[in-house]
Parts: structure tokens; sequence; C-alpha cells
């Protein structure tokens, strides 16, 4: 299938090595320079004006890579022109953005997966695996951090500016770990959580806090963070016969480790297994290689645009909750 990538600054180069079968036929990006290099390393063409790609007839995929100001105009109007689309989380900078693709979507029969990479790591793929094999027992509650130090002028970029981004470190690293929560633990119905400005001067959040709870009362304490200096993920997901633990993502967030812990019938210390996977990220590869199989198979993505909203309630609640209700 011809992929059109919309947005070719790091995300969006990223995606171009990841395509498998798939070809990229055309690049787009408001620095048309940017767009023209991507696109020479491929032997595709280059335009600044994005619309060009939803328009045009060789495309069949449409990657959007863009800042979180235009993620959802962009795959919308490519979802109603019948484009299959693979949309950079959060997809949207807020709830009503969203609605608009999933509207778009459904009047143009398209498939629409939202980019939460953090689910092919395969750490956290072995990591669900065990999960869903019911070894932990009776599932009980899950405790995330992930965070990073920014870097001189952070308070600068576009992801400081609400009206590019929609949010601060909530809506960037903390819809990852949003996601990846309910991806264990089911839908949350309690939400509850903080976020503030601690460091950086701008108008968005730098930490954010969340408790989350499903009907059961499984519970999941999230942490997300740009003041963490030392950078940092970590998922703890625990049961009643034990506890799956996995850190790094590999590069400068250490390397990425599973550890199972086990408890006995004596209980005391747990028998332990560990896997490392030092071979680097392949998380990219295989999400868009389950898009191409979504397609083929014509299935619904997961994670879709239904999981996307899910992550984005919980955003809405929490900066309502805590007077930001001007980023949403």
């Amino acid at each position: 299938m011809n992929v059109g990538i919309i947005g070719c600054g790091l995300i969006g180069q990223k995606r171009s090595r990841t395509l498998g079968p798939a070809r990229l036929v055309l690049c787009a990006d408001t620095v048309l320079e940017r767009a023209q290099a991507l696109a020479a390393t491929h032997g595709a063409a280059a335009t600044a004006d994005w619309r060009q790609v939803v328009a045009s007839p060789d495309v069949d995929i449409v990657l959007v890579a863009t800042t979180n100001a235009m993620l959802a105009e962009i795959a919308a109007a490519a979802a109603a022109a019948g484009k299959h689309v693979l949309v950079e989380k959060p997809v949207a900078r807020n709830l009503a953005e969203l609605d608009g693709v999933l509207a778009a979507a459904q009047r143009g029969g398209a498939l629409v997966r939202a980019g939460y990479n953090h689910r092919y790591h395969p750490a956290m793929r072995q990591a669900h695996e065990i999960f869903q094999s019911g070894a932990l027992g009776e599932p009980m509650f899950v405790r995330g951090r992930y965070g990073h130090g920014g870097r001189v002028g952070y308070e600068k970029e576009w992801r400081a500016n609400p009206a590019l981004s929609g949010g601060g470190e909530l809506i960037d690293q903390g819809v990852h770990l949003i996601d990846l929560a309910r991806w264990f633990l089911g839908d949350f119905v309690h939400v509850s959580g903080f976020a503030h400005t601690y460091f950086w001067e701008m108008p968005v959040d730098d930490n954010a806090f969340l408790l989350l709870r499903t009907a059961d009362q499984r519970t999941a304490f999230l942490h997300a963070s740009c003041t963490e200096w030392k950078n940092l993920f970590s998922l703890e997901i625990y049961g009643r016969q034990g506890k799956l633990h996995i850190e790094g993502l590999g590069g400068s967030y250490g390397v990425e480790r599973l550890t199972h812990y086990r408890m006995l019938p004596e209980m005391g210390p747990p028998e332990t297994r560990i896997w490392e996977y030092p071979r680097g990220d392949a998380s990219w590869e295989l999400e868009f290689a389950q898009f191409l199989e979504d397609i083929r198979l014509r299935r619904t993505p997961a994670p879709g645009l239904a999981d996307a909203r899910a992550a984005l309630e919980v955003v809405a609640k929490v900066y309502a909750g805590t007077g930001q209700e001007n980023l949403n």
C-alpha cells in the first residue's frame, strides 16, 4: 500500500523507516525543505500543503505526525476522504476535536489507529501476555511513572504553548501511562488528579498526578513529569499472586526490562524471572505492521479512536479539576 506522511519532523522521519512492505509516495510539511529531505530518501514526492496528501489518489494510508493542534483536523480530513489513518497520540487536543475524527471515520469508512506505540514495546507485549494468562491472579492495581528532564529552552517549545499542545506533561507523556493502565485494568470510571507547573516557566503543567479506579476498584496511581531530571519509565502491575515490572524504554531511559515476581504458597521472597531487550525500539515497526493487518482484515484498530477518547476523558477531568479548563 502507498503511504503519505504529514509532518516530517523527528516522529515523521521515524515512522518513514518502519513501513515494512508499504511504500512512501508523498511527504508534506509546512517547511517544504524538511518534506523534500525526507522524500529524497524514499524516492517520494514532497509538498508544503497537507491537503495534497489527503486528496492524492495514489495514497492509501496517511500518517499524521504534526503538532497536537493539527492532528485532529488532518486525521478527520483524511478519514473523510476514505484514507486509512495512523495519527500520533493524543490524536486531538480535546474531546470535541476527537469526536470530529470519529464522525469523519464513520462517514468515510476508514480505519483509524491511534499512535500509542508503547503498547508495542517487547517488554510491554510480553507483560500483557503474562497478565492475560492469569499468572498474576486477580488484578489489584497499577503504579506507573514516566518522566524526562526537559532541556534548555524547553519552556519555549511548541509543547509549552497550550494553543498548539492542548496541555502540558499530562497530555504529552501522561496519556501513554493512562492508555497502558487502562489496557491492563479496564475502563476507569472514577478519576481524580492534579496537574501543576513546578519548575518550567510556561502556561502548561510540568507534572501530573493521577488516581484512577475502575468500577470494581482496580486502581492506577500514575505520575508523569518533565522535572524527572534523569529519564525514567516504570510500570508495575500487581495481582494477588504476583507482580510484573516494566522499566526502561531503551536509549536514555535505560535498557528495557521485564521482571515477573511470582508469589510462592509460603509467601516470603518471590520466584523472580527477568527478561532484557537490548536491541533497540521496534515498537514503531510492530505497530505499523499491525495496522496493515487491521486494513487487510478490516478489523477495528486497537488502540483506536475509542482508546484515544478514553485517555482524553481522563485528561479533561484532571485539567478541569485543577482549574486548567482553558487548556481544553
